[in-house]
């Protein structure tokens, strides 16, 4: 049995998560959150997302001994010159208040015109393993930005967030039809290729 942790307490983000790494885990390997591990939160003091899942990856792998992946992400928008960023879980100010977040963003670009309304998620994934390598991956998900939230799919800025090519909010897209294309199953099908390369897998 391979028992590697994933380092989120979101559990919408888990679940997510899973979902995209299922392709890429082995019958016998077992994954653990850092929430059911019952480990803290660490202070994302990093000024990138690939130094900020690499803080997290590093903390879970620390605490537990165990191999340990993690991943930073969030919404870059064009005319806020990659703003919220690395700030987009906490933009309202308190961290992980999404309703809140959301409505700023849109309350900040009510003047802005549909044309100038582009924004990407972007998401660096990083794992640490037991003998101390750290490999970063990074995927970016292109698209705009709508005027009102839509969809009950998701979390965070997907009811406001269009994916290029579709007329669809991401909240309005299927967790498979999500995951099949997202900035998280991009970064975490590069990792999965980059922990091969070195030897390694996630199961």
């Amino acid at each position: 049995m391979t028992t590697f942790v994933l380092a989120t307490h979101n559990e919408k983000k888990r679940t997510e998560l899973l979902a995209v790494l299922q392709p890429h885990l082995g019958a016998d390997t077992e994954v653990r959150s850092a929430g059911e591990l019952g480990l803290g939160d660490v202070a994302e003091t990093g000024t990138t997302f690939a130094e900020n899942a690499l803080i997290k990856a590093r903390a879970a792998a620390a605490a537990t001994g165990l191999p340990a992946i993690a991943d930073d992400s969030g919404i870059c928008v064009d005319v806020l010159g990659g703003a919220p960023g690395i700030f987009s879980a906490r933009w309202a100010g308190r961290h992980g208040d999404d309703r809140a977040n959301l409505e700023l963003l849109l309350a900040q670009l009510s003047d802005i015109a549909d044309e100038h309304r582009g924004a990407q998620f972007r998401c660096a994934a990083a794992a640490v393993t037991v003998d101390g390598r750290e490999l970063t991956a990074e995927g970016v998900m292109p698209g705009r930005l709508a005027r009102t939230p839509v969809g009950e799919h998701g979390f965070g800025y997907d009811p406001i967030f269009v994916p290029e090519g579709s007329t669809r909010s991401a909240a309005q897209l299927t967790p498979e039809e999500k995951n099949a294309r997202s900035h998280r199953r991009l970064a975490f099908d590069a990792l999965a290729r980059l922990l091969a390369d070195h030897g390694g897998g996630l199961g």
